[in-house]
This record gives structure tokens, C-alpha cells and sequence, in this order.
């Protein structure tokens, strides 16, 4: 799966943007979208992630409609209930450990993960700081999917980093 996120470009760079990247994807993985909505719509893409102060789930459902995967982002277990309740479809737990990507959000932490995983019946995310050598900690939580940025993006080589992750999993 494949996410673009870009908090600061205009809807018009986001969308040329978003053409370019899902051209690369080329039905090879899934393409999501990051907050926007009407983004997610108009690019066609696979779904969206939506974080707590974004729309409910149940509009972005009405707006993409039942063939699209709607993420929610959650950072307690409390809010990943409210996710499973709003029919998200997949949830992301995090931040797991600190991240430079997010440097002022809360962390949720390995037992809130571990939690979760326990308690939530919708597949989980677990998000912020993973990389080589944590994400055996991740894993031993009882999730099997986790959302990485800088441990393949900062990598020498992004492929190879990318199937060393895959290996933990």
C-alpha cells in the first residue's frame, strides 16, 4: 500500500502530484490518500486515511462509496473502539515511537498496541518510529501490518529495505 500524503500543496500540485504517483503504482499496490477526501475521488485512487479531526468515516463512505478502503487513524484504545464503530475499515495505532515525521503528536506506545490487538477486531496499523530494529517489538504486539516512511525512504537502497521489513513481518 502506497500513501500519499502532502499537508501544505494546493489541491492543483496534490493532484498532478497524485496522477504521477498512482501512474507508478500502476495496480501494483493499493493507493490511498491522505485526508482528502475529494482527492481520493477524483484521482480514483484505492481509499483514503483519515485522522481523528477529519470527516467521519460514514461521509467519506458516502463520498467514495462501499468499494473504497477507509482508514482511521486512532491513538488510544478508546478511539480505535470509535474507529471500529464508525466501520473503518483497517486502523492505524501510533505513534508507536517518536518520529521526526510527527514530532508533537502523542505516543500510543507498544501497549496500547498490544491492547488494541487484543481488543479490536478490524485489521490494525501500527505506525510512527518503526523501523529494522523495532519492528520485531511491533510484530510480538500481535499486529501484522505496520506503516513506515523514513526506514525505506531514507534507506541507500528503498527496495532492499523495504523486503528486510517485510521479512520481520
Amino acid at each position: 500500500m502506497v500513501q500519499f500524503r502532502d499537508k501544505e500543496a494546493s489541491d492543483a500540485d496534490f493532484f498532478a502530484a497524485g496522477l504521477r504517483i498512482k501512474k507508478l503504482v500502476n495496480n501494483k499496490a493499493l493507493f490511498i490518500i491522505n485526508d482528502r477526501v475529494h482527492m481520493a475521488l477524483a484521482l480514483d485512487a484505492d481509499g483514503v486515511h483519515l485522522g481523528q479531526t477529519d470527516m467521519p468515516v460514514k461521509s467519506a463512505r458516502d463520498i467514495l462509496g462501499r468499494g473504497k478502503i477507509i482508514g482511521l487513524s486512532a491513538n488510544t484504545l478508546e478511539e480505535a473502539r470509535g474507529a471500529e464503530k464508525q466501520g473503518a475499515d483497517y486502523i492505524a495505532i501510533g505513534a508507536i515511537f517518536r518520529t521526526p515525521v510527527k514530532p508533537d503528536c502523542r505516543h500510543a506506545g507498544l501497549t496500547t498496541l498490544r491492547r488494541a490487538a487484543k481488543n479490536i477486531k478490524t485489521p490494525l496499523v501500527a505506525i510512527g518510529g518503526i523501523n529494522e530494529t523495532n519492528i520485531t517489538e511491533v510484530v510480538s504486539c500481535g499486529v501484522k501490518r505496520a506503516a513506515v516512511v523514513r526506514a525505506i525512504l531514507a534507506s541507500r537502497d528503498p527496495y532492499l529495505a523495504a523486503k528486510n521489513l517485510l521479512g520481520k513481518i
